[in-house]
């Protein structure tokens, strides 16, 4: 069985975050194990919430895990904090590395081209130091925007534009990297770049008009439910494609999108 450990935000209401990614990893049958960034009241789309941050407990952590040896297949990082908290996690991450687990980074910042509520853009740097020990990092078009420099386009950019973009978050220092979100050429897409051989790809979707928080982090756990299994970088952002369209598709008419989706009643679509 397979070992994770998910660095990330934990919400006291609301399926996104770790509430999000725990349930549907469990489901592929991979031990989790986590460890909050921050205790979160709810969605910050909400418009008012309340949270702790966790950076000094996390230090405490780290000494006492490696007294005792524990060990992970992959740690998938999420929301962070602040700076002191990146570099934690930094190091912790280079240290597991260096034994063969797998870093996998979602640089949670923004989305429709703005930073969110709460997060300035003294982030990004702090992003950038940990997406330099990644394996793979999954940013959306904002944040890979944001982390390279490139203007953000509305209405999308050409295919060699989105190329130079991933391009230019590998040299970030990451190994692999897709860039969700994306419109090339006129189409919703993904695109990524699989270090193990070299490829770019894009893949399609058809945009479904229902605004789901944590769908990130959906895709997220789907993505490295597929990685963990042994299915390549393209096959497994296509099954995370389609779970997180479907879940959307059959939930679209819920009222409290900012709570998230509805993840336990979705697992049999995995």
């Amino acid at each position: 069985m397979s070992q994770i450990l998910i660095i990330n935000d934990m919400p006291g209401y609301g399926k996104v975050a770790t509430a999000a990614m725990l349930p549907i990893l469990s489901y592929y049958g991979i031990s989790v194990y986590n460890l909050p960034t921050a205790l979160v009241s709810n969605p910050f789309e909400f418009g008012k919430f309340n949270i702790l941050e966790t950076t000094d407990y996390m230090a405490g952590v780290f000494p006492i895990w490696k007294e005792l040896g524990f060990k992970f297949d992959a740690i998938a990082c999420g929301f962070i904090v602040s700076k002191r908290q990146a570099d934690l996690v930094k190091e912790y991450c280079k240290a597991q590395a260096a034994e063969g687990t797998k870093i996998y980074v979602d640089p949670i910042m923004g989305d429709g081209g703005k930073l969110y509520n709460g997060v300035d853009e003294g982030r990004v740097e702090v992003m950038k130091d940990l997406i330099s020990v990644a394996d793979l990092i999954y940013p959306n078009y904002t944040e890979a925007a944001y982390l390279t420099g490139h203007q953000y386009k509305e209405e999308g950019c050409s295919e060699e534009e989105a190329i130079a973009l991933l391009n230019d978050l590998v040299k970030i220092g990451t190994k692999s990297a897709l860039v969700t979100s994306m419109r090339i050429n006129g189409k919703d897409c993904v695109i990524g770049y699989n270090h193990t051989n070299q490829e770019h790809f894009v893949i399609t979707y058809d945009y479904v008009e229902a605004h789901f928080n944590g769908t990130g982090d959906t895709f997220s756990a789907v993505l490295i439910g597929h990685l963990l299994k042994g299915d390549n970088l393209k096959v497994s952002t296509q099954y995370a494609m389609n779970a997180v369209r479907q879940m959307v598709v059959v939930n679209k008419a819920d009222q409290d999108k900012n709570c998230g989706l509805p993840i336990e009643k979705c697992l049999y679509m995995l």
